[in-house]
């Protein structure tokens, strides 16, 4: 009877510590399943966000987009141009575009209008009015400004594999993109461009050639200027021009 006790002793406590084990294994899957859970939780929150944020940009470019082509079109930008109370000739539209990496002229796809104005935390017209001085700023820091510069040549290639711009265009992007930094250089230079009957189209170098001039060459002295070294064939032209009739 005695053994039979100890066995039945011994027995109840090897349960006990079993089902104290079991309790414990359960406890811990409970907590692990708990902070899984609050894990997760807490990776969704900002990924719900970010896709509100995509949410609101994309209805944002389908009140403007082409329903055909599933692009915001000339007559799409005019649209929000005329929201934005700008001229679709402002130079921020431009930047915009810049903004967004925009490949084709007057057209803004859904990928890029997501790449811009996530940047510019704008989904709505009156966030996108308000990133404007933002973008402004940007655009013309020295570390940014020949970029955009050079985009801006780039963006008004409206048909593949055409390098040149015409002679009115290039007046016209002078003015609203070089004016910004360099407004009595490129008055002059427009002046000449428009007197000149030498060159109908402008090309990527002598466009590249004028921001140099800009900023290198002092004006209105052109005392610098030194016609030996590589300038464009034009800016000879014009140096010329400037100092016959400054005489």
């Amino acid at each position: 009877m005695r053994r039979a006790s100890k066995k039945s002793s011994s027995s109840a406590a090897t349960a006990s510590a079993g089902a104290e084990q079991v309790n414990e294994k359960q406890n811990r899957k409970r907590k692990g399943v708990s902070t899984d859970l609050t894990s997760r939780k807490a990776q969704r929150g900002p990924t719900k966000a970010v896709s509100k944020e995509v949410e609101r940009i994309d209805q944002f470019f389908y009140a403007y987009a082409d329903n055909s082509s599933g692009m915001i079109d000339p007559e799409g930008i005019e649209t929000l141009c005329s929201h934005l109370e700008v001229p679709h000739t402002d130079v921020r539209i431009l930047m915009l575009a810049w903004k967004m990496g925009c490949e084709k002229q007057g057209y803004f796809t859904l990928d890029e209008w997501r790449t811009g104005l996530k940047a510019l935390r704008a989904d709505s017209i009156s966030k996108l009015k308000k990133a404007f001085p933002e973008l402004v700023q940007e655009v013309t820091r020295p570390t940014n400004f020949q970029d955009f510069y050079t985009y801006a040549f780039r963006y008004c290639l409206t048909e593949d594999k055409k390098k040149c711009i015409e002679v009115p265009v290039a007046c016209e992007l002078l003015n609203l993109v070089l004016g910004l930094q360099f407004r009595p250089q490129v008055d002059k230079l427009n002046n000449y461009l428009k007197y000149q009957n030498d060159y109908k189209v402008i090309n990527m170098d002598q466009w590249m050639g004028f921001i140099r001039f800009c900023n290198e060459i002092n004006f209105p002295s052109l005392d610098n200027y030194d016609s030996d070294l590589a300038w464009p064939l034009i800016l000879d032209n014009f140096v010329e021009w400037l100092r016959e009739n400054r005489s």
